[in-house]
């Protein structure tokens, strides 16, 4: 009994990233679902900024009481150089089209666009650093693409053109997003390397904060945050998807990519579309067509294929 515990704690250790690459889609699931809820109410750059401050404050928190630092003093210039310009990229552009994609078609489609993710990093690596793509990696490329293409793409009645089931501002807006996260975990690589991923996520989101608040400066919309902060529904949500996003979602994608391989992580990471599914229907009420179910699976399995 002793020796099987002990052969099970040496599994648990030797796939604990692919572990917490799990989890991390279980987080984002929860926090799509929250985030959506609250960017129809209150808008979506009132609730990236909001949902940042908050992950700050749990962050910083949870580094006081683990690292014995409030902030992150201990990173080197290497580390705030690279995770800040991944917070850039990954939380204020990524998310910033990411966020506005939930308003335009739902965080269910936002997150099947996501699924391009994978195929994105992939690429990024064969022309930055001359990773190897296989031929069964080229045809996962193939069924990813296919399988969104399923979803998104609608033959008009009596036509023998494709159109499109949803508005192209809002697929724009999610591929956008895609780009954001697929660069923004590159660089995070990057700037990580072996240093803690709670406080390499509190770099991150404290040059996000910085960013967003240019953003909302610029379009002159402090006056949204105002409201959507008396706006208690809308808090909570934000509250919900602020912890399950970018504090335990993003610090666990971090400690993943810190014990699995990039690809492993991002196709585990990619059952996100599938998880949002059950949750469409039971929370937000909504109706799903078989369509789509059959396209988040069939998006599944070409990414699966990349990293085989």
């Amino acid at each position: 009994m002793v020796r099987m515990r002990v052969e099970e704690y040496h599994m648990f250790q030797s796939h604990v990233g692919e572990i917490a690459a799990l989890a991390t889609a279980l987080c984002w699931t929860i926090s799509a679902v929250a985030f959506e809820s609250a960017g129809k109410k209150v808008g979506s750059i009132s609730v990236n900024l909001i949902r940042l401050f908050i992950a700050l404050v749990l962050v910083s928190v949870f580094n006081l009481f683990t690292r014995g630092m409030l902030l992150p003093f201990d990173a080197s210039l290497y580390n705030w150089l690279w995770l800040s310009f991944s917070g850039l990229i990954g939380f204020v552009i990524g998310d910033l089209f990411l966020f506005q994609a939930y308003v335009q078609v739902g965080s269910r489609i936002s997150m099947l666009i996501m699924s391009t993710v994978p195929p994105i990093t992939a690429i990024t690596g064969f022309i930055l650093m001359g990773e190897r793509i296989t031929l069964l990696g080229s045809v996962g490329m193939v069924i990813t693409i296919g399988g969104i293409a399923l979803v998104i793409l609608t033959r008009n009645s009596g036509e023998k053109i494709l159109g499109l089931t949803y508005p192209v501002k809002g697929l724009i807006y999610a591929f956008i997003g895609a780009l954001g996260q697929a660069f923004g975990l590159v660089f995070s690589k990057f700037g990580m390397g072996s240093y803690n991923p709670i406080a390499a996520t509190q770099i991150r989101i404290i040059a996000a904060i910085i960013g967003f608040s240019m953003v909302i400066t610029l379009s002159k919309n402090w006056g949204k945050l105002g409201s959507a902060l008396i706006d208690k529904k809308a808090m909570k949500h934000i509250s919900i998807g602020s912890f399950f996003g970018p504090f335990i979602g993003v610090s666990l994608s971090l400690f993943a990519v810190q014990h699995a391989p990039t690809g492993i992580v991002s196709t585990i990471m990619s059952i996100t579309p599938i998880l949002i599914i059950p949750m469409s229907i039971i929370i937000l009420k909504e109706k799903v067509p078989l369509r789509e179910i059959v396209g988040a699976i069939i998006t599944l399995i070409g990414v699966s294929l990349l990293f085989i």
